[in-house]
């Protein structure tokens, strides 16, 4: 049975619209088509700076505002910025700090670029690929970077070490910062309004419609915070048993068409 009363699917981007190869498929685009057809808005939200969303929006038509940064920075669908949420200068540097004490690679993200200590260093030139544009190296992240920044990332292939210094983060910053991962080797650090639960509740306030008409569909912990304000939930099947157990279903996995299976088979029925 498709789910009752929904007006709007929330989709994450990596991992869930897309596939491994950063792909749109054909399926993807008509199901979203569908989804217009049968009266049902699109939005997208990814922890992606805005501009590394903008090969998505013509192709799926998208007129719904765009959250980039896990919803730290808002944007309409010609990226002019609506609004944004920063992190904190002491939360920023905290965050720096910690990332370095695990032996994570950091990321500095600003409303306008994309820094970083070491052009070399893993997943840089996969991610620059993926959003389109390319890192500013520096040789370290001064005070006016970090005042100004909205995402900070640690990178790194241990995946333990990612797991642990998020705990690290979470622990120290309590409310002053959204710790979560966007991918196993990225570790997300927003500020604590910028997270995807709420830009469930953003896009109920924007649209004009209630957070329990809005569906959502994600693969990873960082989902997890919109499956919980949405009114129905749909993880990935590439997404953990701990992320598919608090989705109210799962789909196929991103290389099976899991996104365009989800709108046909929970949304159009």
């Amino acid at each position: 049975m498709p789910a009752q009363g929904i007006k709007l699917l929330l989709a994450d981007v990596d991992g869930t619209l897309v596939t491994r190869e950063k792909v749109l498929t054909e399926r993807a685009q008509a199901a979203v088509r569908a989804l217009g057809e049968r009266g049902i808005g699109f939005a997208i939200t990814s922890g992606r700076p805005p501009l590394g969303m903008a090969m998505l929006i013509e192709p799926l038509a998208i007129s719904t505002p765009i959250a980039g940064f896990n919803g730290g920075a808002f944007v309409r669908p010609d990226l002019t910025p609506i609004e944004g949420r920063q992190l904190s200068r002491a939360a920023a540097a905290h965050a720096i700090g910690a990332i370095g004490q695990h032996g994570l690679d950091a990321w500095v993200y600003t409303s306008r670029e994309w820094l970083v200590r070491d052009g070399k260093a893993p997943h840089v030139a996969r991610e620059a690929w993926t959003v389109k544009f390319a890192p500013r190296v520096v040789e370290d992240f001064t005070d006016g970077m970090l005042s100004e920044a909205v995402k900070i990332v640690g990178v790194s292939d241990d995946l333990e070490r990612v797991a642990t210094c998020e705990a690290d983060v979470r622990a120290a910053l309590g409310g002053e910062a959204s710790a979560a991962r966007s991918q196993p080797y990225y570790l997300d650090i927003t500020n604590p309004e910028a997270n995807k639960g709420a830009v469930v509740l953003y896009l109920a306030q924007h649209l004009g419609i209630p957070a329990a008409a809005i569906a959502t569909i994600g693969d990873m912990p960082n989902d997890v915070l919109m499956f919980r304000k949405s009114g129905f939930s749909i993880a990935m099947g590439n997404a953990s048993a701990e992320v598919q157990a608090q989705a109210d279903a799962v789909t196929t996995d991103y290389e099976n068409e899991g996104f365009a299976h989800a709108v046909e088979q929970f949304l159009l029925g």
